[in-house]
Order: C-alpha cells, then sequence, then structure tokens
C-alpha cells in the first residue's frame, strides 16, 4: 500500500496531543520516582502531573513491535535489524561456550539501552566482543574527531534500526578506562512521548496486607499485617504528547527510502500504542478520549490505522532490506550479583596494582 506521507514533507515536527482517561472510574497511578514520589508541578492553570516518563513511553513504544512468545519482532516487522543475545547451556562460561544448544536472553528491542546494553556490548559476535566489534566499524577512539552523524546513523542501522528512533548512548566501558569515543557517541530520540495531567488533585487511597495467621508477626521478616498508604490522583484533562522529529530524520542523511521507513515505523509504534492497552501500573489504565487521532501539526494529518501502516511497511522494509542484518550474539559469561562483581573489581584492581 502507498501510504500517503507526503503532507509532512515540509514539516520538521509530527505532533500529537492526544487525550486520554482512566479506563475505569476517575482515579489514576502516576509514575513515582526514589525519594520524590509523584512527580507534580505548578503551572498557570494550577496543579500538574508527570504520569509518565519520556525515558518510559520510549521503552513502550518499543515494546508494540514485540512478539513476547516468539522473542522476536512481530511478523509485519520482519526484516528490520535487531540483535538478539542468546546463551549457551552449562554451569560455567567455559560450559556454556562449548554448549551446542542456545537459548534467547535477550534483545537490543527489549532492553532499556539499546545497543548500550552490557548483555549486548559485552557478548561476542564473529568471535570477539561488540564492543569491540562496534568501536572498529565506527573507527572510535578515545580521542579525535567523532564519526560524522551519517557515518554513526549508516552503522547503526545496520545492527539496529530501532535506535534512531528511540535514541542511543554508548557509554559503556570495557575494564576500568577504555570507551567509545570516550562516551560521546550518542543520538537523541527522534520519537519522544510523556503523558501529563492538568488540574490534578491527589485521590487519597491506601490498603493493608493481610497475614491471617499471625496478625502481629515480624512485618520485617514479611510477616503480620502491614497497612499502607498511597495516593493516587484526578485531573481535568490527561494528554499523551508525541513528538517525531522529521528533520532528524532526516538530517541522517540516509536517504528518501530510510526515511520513509523511519516514519512509516514511527506512525505503527504510536498506532499500535494507542490501540492496544495503555495499562501503565496496576492502577492506571488509561484510554485514548477520542476515535479520532489528528495531529496538532500538521494540522489535519490523520493518524493511519495499524493495518494500513503494516501493509505499507513491508515494501518499505524490503527497500532497505539490504542496510540492515538480524545479529546474533553470545552472552556466556556468569550472572554475577552486584557483590561479586564488586569482588572481582577489587581483584582487578589488584591484578592492575601488580604489573
Amino acid at each position: 500500500m502507498n501510504l500517503d506521507l507526503s503532507p509532512l514533507a515540509h514539516t520538521s515536527r509530527l505532533l500529537f496531543e492526544i487525550p486520554l482517561r482512566p479506563l475505569q472510574g476517575q482515579r489514576f497511578q502516576p509514575t513515582g520516582f526514589p525519594g520524590l514520589g509523584a512527580a507534580t508541578f505548578q503551572t498557570a492553570g494550577g496543579l500538574s502531573l508527570l504520569v509518565e516518563s519520556a525515558q518510559s513511553m520510549a521503552n513502550r513504544l518499543e515494546l508494540t513491535g514485540w512478539d513476547e512468545e516468539k522473542s522476536d519482532l512481530k511478523q509485519e516487522l520482519q526484516g528490520l535489524s535487531h540483535v538478539s543475545v542468546v546463551r549457551g547451556a552449562g554451569s560455567t562460561s567455559r560450559d556454556r561456550e562449548n554448549s551446542a544448544t542456545k537459548e534467547f536472553l535477550t534483545d537490543s528491542v527489549t532492553e532499556a539501552h539499546r545497543l548500550n546494553s552490557p548483555y549486548i556490548m559485552f557478548g561476542k559476535v564473529n568471535g570477539q566482543l561488540f564492543f569491540d566489534e562496534l568501536g572498529e566499524r565506527l573507527n572510535a577512539f578515545e580521542v579525535g574527531p567523532l564519526p560524522s552523524r551519517k557515518q554513526i546513523a549508516e552503522h547503526l542501522i545496520h545492527w539496529d534500526i530501532g535506535t534512531l528512533l528511540h535514541g542511543v548512548f554508548l557509554s559503556a566501558k570495557k575494564g576500568k578506562d577504555k570507551t567509545l569515543a570516550g562516551g560521546r557517541l550518542r543520538l537523541a530520540r527522534a520519537l519522544s512521548a510523556f503523558i501529563e495531567a492538568d488540574e490534578a488533585r491527589p485521590a487519597a487511597s491506601g490498603g493493608v496486607k493481610n497475614d491471617h495467621v499471625n496478625p502481629s508477626g515480624d512485618t520485617k521478616a514479611g510477616f503480620g499485617n502491614v497497612p499502607f498508604a498511597r495516593d493516587e490522583f484526578t485531573a481535568d484533562r490527561i494528554t499523551l504528547y508525541v513528538n517525531l522529529d522529521l528533520g532528524q530524520i532526516r538530517g541522517y542523511g540516509l536517504g528518501a527510502d530510510v526515511e520513509r521507513l523511519l516514519t512509516l515505523l514511527a506512525l505503527y509504534k504510536l498506532r499500535v500504542l494507542v490501540d492496544g492497552s495503555l495499562r501503565l501500573r496496576t492502577a492506571c489504565d488509561l484510554e485514548p478520549a477520542t476515535d479520532r487521532i489528528e495531529a496538532r501539526r500538521p494540522a489535519s494529518f490523520l493518524l493511519p490505522d495499524a493495518s494500513a501502516l503494516a501493509e505499507a511497511l513491508q515494501p518499505a522494509i524490503a527497500a532497505c532490506r539490504a542496510l540492515m542484518t538480524v545479529t546474533e550474539v553470545r552472552f556466556d559469561d556468569d550472572l554475577k550479583k552486584a557483590k561479586d562483581s564488586e569482588k572481582a573489581e577489587a581483584d582487578d584492581d589488584q591484578e592492575t596494582d601488580g604489573e
């Protein structure tokens, strides 16, 4: 299907402001932060509230294309580049490295930091660490000029096209000091979203964890009744804000076919997100308050339906297939606990000091 994207040809930003409402009742539970709780802020219109952050929405958008049952991209997205991490069988790293069997461990699509995931960076591809493979291909050193944005984008689309929408910060460190280009390799999000509520009001809530065997038991050990309080909220307006930076996509310099593919992929993610479950937390289940999802900029641009986008994606993926690959990385290292890692680091320090 030749879905017409010409209304976007002369705009640098595609902006949506989609009204939401609780699926049932009036209350909703916003995101909370350690040491902060609910993120409220004052505006000229009164108390407002961050319901879901940009970083959380970025990961939710990524999962719209993921088939959890198959641990793979959905059928309509097959052909897009991504990195799959597998792990051998066995109780030691040597056993796992020599294992003929392998199991799915994770994927760049599901990792919060995409390619910068430690399971990818310190997994092996073509017999060497992905960290080294990526560094060599990017020709990225601690000092010296950075690769151009186009060069970075060319390599990222090869490994994981999703990073060109999600954004990526290649900050992984090998050993104590070695990094990729001194931690200067990064791309901002091209597709970003967040949810805010305006004219918000606290709605006191709470409950109790009951222990019918020993209500007065030691609560620190998990026994006994534990009452708790929780702040939920009501609001006059809840809005999903979406910003697709078309200027950034064009700035990659990868040509019209890639621009079309990235735009369609972004629209697909948004459409699947709003058509699917917006249950962000146990007590935060939202739905669009309108059937007509129209952009604020450019005005009158309607978000296509999911079937039209899925159909349009197939030829768009085919046109860019030569630029993309699906890469398998093996991560056979031990999954150490934090204390183990600290001890290993201390041991490394001793060895270094001894040289």
